[in-house]
């Protein structure tokens, strides 16, 4: 039985774990080598190696009410896409109101992980810190949960750009970028089109000259201001969609998707148009970058092909005075011994991304190490309360050999899905992961029983976006107020934006019809293009339903 858990990194993963190992009756002891929480989102003027960093206008892409804890909602009166400054503050709000910060050990760096040498009997571990006067101390704990995150460790591939030696200019990483105030009247190439590198295009074009953004394979970029104002992912990422996405073949949503896209900017020629297909891989977030396009703030450019001096050599030859590599990050868990890592393929294997399938007891996991299109923090709270109900022996895991043959296949499967590398080798669907989580632990709705007992609540599940407030409906970690939370989610969404008094009218009952009527023809038009172009794919549907 697991009583001690040290827990390391006192992020939103490290937090979370905490408060679920004290669900379960364990006492943690979290080990975070800076003097604050926070992990990502502690906002630093200068970057500190071996720690993420931020830069000064950072605002999420994920809307507040996805990126909530499951027993905590993000105040009504925050906005939609928050501030790092006010993500930092929420996490300091979670943290003083489950009393976790009294269990946080700060400035103490964790050296080495180690198993003790009785392990086969006990499983414990030996972990070894440094203070921040230098003094070394060895403890040992029942279990360890990893939440150190995974951009603390640049990817700066100086070498796959020829010529970088001779350049004339300043050159640095994106998590070395705090604002673009070195930028102003330079010629600026930033490399990499993630969200990172669409950022910071965006903000140095309204100061440099001019801005080029560098990209290999190119992306899909979306809005966080969906349809009717909403945000994205309080529009589409429901379970009704999720539901549509499990019958519908692959190449009719990628279609269905790029459709929708191409209407608002048509990406081929905006020179965006990526060589994967929509579902392959996350897409970038952001809205303002299509106007710097049209404004020819930002020019797009395919990859680096040469450095010469002040040259940059794409297929044609432009003069620059500074270079971000926002190329990503390196993944590692330098503490941890070599034994306790299996490899599958590129990438770090973990059961179900938790849990290395290869250790003889399951006392040792990794929290926050994922990769969707919805927010890690949720998905790491999942993950801590499964993670709590392994250690206490309320959940077993599979045999060794069970765990490794199905990293295996994760490993497959996501190779086959989605466009992954040695910097993202994970992917996976947010809602399915979730629900898969949430099965283990026992906390997963159920669609059928809410629609016979709870109606109201089942067309809120349905319909309403995913939040982890629905894994409190039930289960181990029944939440109280869950209901409430989920009737309200809309309330909260639409709190911040009501700065203005305003006369509304109602809808009128012809209007209503009208609208429905046109809905029911719009649909009905749908399903005659997709049999005619597709005949096999609406009995496919059916005998799938």
């Amino acid at each position: 039985m697991v009583h001690s858990v040290a827990v390391i990194g006192a992020g939103p993963c490290g937090l979370t774990s905490m408060k679920a190992c004290l669900e379960e009756g364990m006492m943690p002891t979290c080990f975070e080598s800076s003097d604050d929480i926070g992990g990502l989102w502690r906002f630093k003027e200068v970057s500190e190696p071996n720690r993420a960093s931020i830069y000064r206008s950072l605002t999420i892409n994920i809307s507040k009410e996805m990126m909530s804890f499951s027993d905590f909602p993000v105040q009504a009166d925050y906005p939609n896409y928050m501030h790092h400054s006010k993500i930092q503050n929420y996490f300091r709000m979670y943290a003083e109101h489950f009393k976790l910060l009294k269990h946080i050990r700060f400035q103490t760096l964790v050296k080495n992980v180690n198993q003790t040498p009785d392990f086969s009997r006990t499983g414990q571990w030996e972990v070894v810190t440094e203070n921040k006067d230098g003094k070394e101390e060895r403890h040992v704990f029942d279990a360890v949960i990893c939440c150190s995150g995974h951009y603390s460790y640049p990817n700066l591939p100086l070498k796959e750009f020829p010529g970088i030696e001779t350049f004339e200019g300043k050159y640095f990483h994106s998590w070395d970028y705090k604002g673009p105030e070195d930028m102003v009247g330079k010629k600026v190439v930033v490399i990499g089109i993630g969200n990172s590198g669409s950022d910071i295009a965006v903000e140095s074009s309204r100061v440099a000259e001019q801005v080029y953004l560098s990209t290999r394979r190119g992306a899909w970029v979306i809005r966080q201001v969906s349809d009717n104002g909403l945000p994205v992912d309080i529009k589409y990422l429901t379970r009704f969609v999720h539901i549509l996405s499990q019958l519908l073949p692959i190449r009719i949503l990628n279609w269905l998707c790029e459709t929708k896209l191409n209407a608002m900017y048509d990406h081929t020629m905006y020179a965006l148009k990526p060589k994967h297909r929509f579902f392959n891989q996350i897409p970038v977030i952001n809205d303002d970058l299509p106007l710097k396009i049209l404004s020819g703030s930002v020019i797009i450019k395919p990859n680096v092909k040469e450095i010469c001096g002040s040259s940059v050599v794409f297929e044609d030859g432009s003069t620059v005075d500074t270079i971000v590599f926002a190329t990503g990050y390196n993944y590692d868990f330098p503490y941890l011994p070599s034994s306790s890592k299996y490899m599958s393929g590129h990438r770090l294997g973990l059961y179900k991304h938790v849990f290395p399938p290869n250790l003889e007891h399951p006392t040792l996991a990794v929290v926050g190490f994922i990769h969707a299109f919805g927010a890690i923090m949720t998905q790491a709270k999942m993950q801590a309360r499964w993670v709590s109900r392994v250690f206490n022996g309320q959940v077993k895991l599979p045999s060794n050999q069970a765990m490794i043959k199905s990293v295996d296949k994760d490993t497959k499967d996501i190779e086959k899905n989605y466009i992954v590398s040695r910097l993202t080798p994970l992917h996976v669907d947010f809602v399915t992961y979730m629900d898969d989580l949430a099965g283990e632990i026992g906390v997963r709705p159920s669609l059928l029983w809410l629609f016979f007992t709870d109606y109201q609540m089942f067309k809120m599940v349905l319909w309403g976006p995913v939040t982890s407030y629905q894994y409190r409906l039930k289960g181990p970690g029944k939440w109280d107020g869950a209901r409430r939370a989920i009737s309200t989610t809309l309330n909260r969404v639409y709190q911040p934006l009501k700065t203005r008094q305003l006369e509304t009218k109602e809808a009128s009952v012809a209007g209503s019809l009208f609208k429905r009527s046109l809905t029911l023809m719009a649909g009905g038009a749908a399903v005659y293009y997709i049999h005619v172009r597709n005949p096999t794919t609406i009995p496919t549907l059916l005998a799938n339903l």
